[in-house]
């Protein structure tokens, strides 16, 4: 029946005219996989690592990057620098996922909805809402999106075995990057919201729809809680990056 959105009409059939499945072969990566923002980090962590290139991505026909292969004791661990916002991102992980992942975790920034939240300080979402469009083309109409239970325990051990201190929480994932009004700011921030990013629920969404397991480390970047954007030069904090992905390296091998 037709709704007075077109998201709302959301569409069970597990295939699409346009199968990942069909343009990538299986089994060509590992089962674990860390996704990232991080281009300096990533490309740091890959000079003192041995790396191995697994296989280009090339996201119709436009978008070119290679996947990067880490060892971490006994595991493999794919390792991927993310598209930035909801249908790129999803994207890439699709192929991803079509390629042989089942266990994902990704790191990015966020901006805070409480400027209390510093600069660098983690945090872990354990809910997205889903105030973006991808995800309704993968789940039926419902205000939030959740991480997969098993990620999400990997990434909390993996932080407290550290002592790395964290905040847990829903994250706002919305498309309107120029359209965080100060009423939405706080109507997010009155049903739980820490953060505000634009991948989280897209990736909850896909992983969800395809069976595989992933979670999602951020960290407080810029503030939008006042009057006016505050920057806070959080795309400089290259020591909290390189940490997250260490981090998250070392949760994806634990489950």
């Amino acid at each position: 029946m037709d709704q007075d959105s077109p998201l709302l009409e959301f569409d069970p059939d597990p295939r699409g005219v346009l199968e990942p499945s069909e343009r990538f072969q299986g089994g060509v990566l590992p089962e674990r996989l860390v996704l990232c923002f991080f281009p300096k980090a990533l490309q740091a962590l890959l000079e003192r690592s041995e790396t191995r290139v697994a296989c280009p991505i090339k996201t119709f026909g436009v978008i070119d990057r290679q996947v990067h292969v880490v060892r971490r004791g006994d595991a493999e661990v794919a390792l991927f620098q993310s598209g930035i916002g909801a249908p790129l991102a999803a994207g890439f992980l699709e192929e991803l996922i079509a390629l042989g992942v089942r266990k994902a975790l990704a790191c990015g920034g966020a901006g805070v909805l409480d400027r209390g939240i510093f600069q660098g300080q983690l945090i872990v979402p354990t809910s997205a809402i889903r105030d973006e469009g991808l995800s309704h083309h993968y789940l039926a109409a419902g205000r939030e999106a959740e991480p997969g239970d098993q990620a999400l325990e990997a990434l909390r051990r993996a932080l407290e075995a550290r002592q790395v201190p964290f905040l847990t929480g829903k994250t706002w994932t919305t498309d309107g990057l120029y359209r965080e009004t100060r009423g939405k700011v706080a109507r997010r921030r009155a049903e739980g919201a820490l953060c505000v990013e634009m991948e989280a629920a897209a990736f909850f969404a896909v992983a969800r729809f395809r069976g595989i397991q992933l979670a999602q480390l951020l960290y407080g970047g810029d503030d939008v809680s006042g009057r006016s954007w505050d920057e806070r030069g959080w795309h400089s904090n290259w020591s909290v990056q390189e940490k997250m992905l260490e981090l998250c390296l070392e949760a994806v091998t634990s489950f």
